[in-house]
């Protein structure tokens, strides 16, 4: 004879498979996020460059040029590491365009001092959210886990203007797509200023 199980039990089961299935929704694109034209959202945190830290603020920043803002889940994770190298490796390409490049999570400022010399190799800072507030403005949160930011890239016009975005949690595809819209922002910033003789 079968042992029927209590009905406890088969609430636990149904919320354990319920569980199993969340690695896949990750693959779905994310379903929000600031969109293009909007006015992005001024801030001031800690952040980390070569194992230092100091106050980043956006608004000045925006200053010296356009602003790449990439949010991401988790500092060491290997998805935000692979993210993180590819970011340093085009670090010098945005600068040349005249764009800053900065990523943010809600990790820590001491952990982001070692991602900014590990991962991020220097070239870039990193900056912490604490209390998810900066994601929150930018519409940034994972869905499933509020407190941590979802994978979206913003590029942010000198007028503070969002120009661009790439949202997927696949850490690939991020650089590329930012350094294409970065170009083209250069590029219609050339057309519109007129040549000196």
């Amino acid at each position: 004879m079968q042992k029927q199980m209590p009905p406890m039990s088969r609430v636990r089961r149904l919320l354990c498979l319920a569980a199993l299935s969340l690695p896949l929704w990750p693959l779905a694109p994310a379903l929000a996020a600031l969109p293009v034209g909007a006015a992005a959202p001024d801030f001031t945190t800690e952040a980390a460059l070569a194992g230092k830290a100091f106050k980043f603020n956006l608004a000045e920043t925006l200053k010296k040029g356009p602003v790449v803002l990439y949010f991401y889940p988790k500092a060491f994770t290997s998805g935000c590491t692979l993210e993180a190298h590819q970011f340093a490796e085009a670090t010098e390409q945005f600068e040349k365009l005249g764009a800053t490049v900065i990523g943010i999570s809600n990790d820590s400022i001491e952990t982001l001092k070692k991602f900014s010399v590990e991962a991020c190799r220097n070239k870039f800072a990193v900056a912490a959210d604490a209390g998810a507030k900066v994601m929150k403005d930018y519409d940034a949160k994972l869905m499933l886990m509020p407190g941590t930011a979802d994978r979206i890239s913003y590029l942010i016009s000198s007028e503070a203007r969002i120009v661009a975005l790439h949202a997927s949690l696949n850490a690939e595809g991020h650089v590329a797509a930012m350094l294409k819209a970065t170009q083209a922002l250069a590029a219609s910033k050339d057309k519109a200023t007129p040549n000196k003789p």
